[in-house]
């Protein structure tokens, strides 16, 4: 199979990483080559010719995406198409590009996605099970820490959020919440530092009926995020 250069290059980060040789360090990146089933031609994913368009099926950048893993979408195709990953449930592929490659949880999870949409295995703004989940997210200028209380502590939340009979099923300090909606949708808030002063969030919003869910749901977050920014730089003043 040919290897493209934005392959090469992840074999060449491990190799400064380990000492190991070229080939080692392709092999364990790879892993073992497939045993590849017989299947007819018409079943192959669309997404396999050669025309087609990435990241717009993605649904990100390739540069966004090649500025956070070193890889562009169609080098991550065909380095998760060669492990088989088409077949795999999404949690493995998402384990298999976090341990594999070396990419933090976020970004695994992104790739795993854009991956999955590539193949035609979920649409934008759905998931592999078929229920929509809207996400969004946003930088701040404060610590993570700051961020993780905006939405775990309730007093503090109640200042920017304002919902009513909501859960906090779990929390881990300053990485992510889940949190059970009042109408039994789900929330899932992953926190990601990028430094002592700066953090982003991406919120999660899944068990969602359509794609217009999607879409007012999309909106409500924005609106919220903008809200918590301006509550924050309250708190700053």
């Amino acid at each position: 199979m040919p290897i493209n250069k934005d392959l090469k290059r992840l074999v060449r980060r491990r190799m400064l990483k380990t000492g190991e040789s070229y080939t080692a360090a392709r092999a364990q990146i790879l892993g073992p080559k497939p045993t590849l089933s017989v299947r007819k031609p018409s079943t192959k994913p669309a997404a396999m010719s050669n025309t087609v368009h990435y990241a717009k099926l993605a649904g990100m950048s390739d540069a966004a995406v090649k500025k956070a893993t070193g890889c562009d979408w169609k080098g991550w195709a065909g380095a998760l198409d060669y492990a088989g990953a088409s077949e795999w449930p999404h949690r493995r592929i998402a384990e298999f590009v976090r341990e594999k490659f070396e990419i933090e949880d976020w970004w695994a999870q992104s790739v795993t996605v854009g991956y999955e949409r590539i193949r035609g295995l979920r649409d934008i703004g759905q998931r592999r099970g078929g229920a929509y989940e809207a996400t969004k997210s946003r930088t701040f200028p404060v610590a993570a820490s700051e961020l993780f209380k905006a939405f775990a502590e309730p007093r503090f939340r109640a200042r920017w959020l304002r919902e009513s009979g909501i859960t906090v099923r779990k929390a881990t300090a300053n990485r992510s919440v889940r949190i059970t909606w009042k109408d039994g949708t789900l929330v899932e808030v992953s926190l990601i530092a990028k430094g002592e002063a700066k953090s982003a969030v991406q919120i999660a919003h899944g068990k969602l009926p359509d794609k217009a869910a999607v879409t007012r749901v999309k909106e409500y977050w924005a609106e919220r995020l903008d809200s918590l920014r301006e509550h924050l730089a309250r708190r700053a003043d």
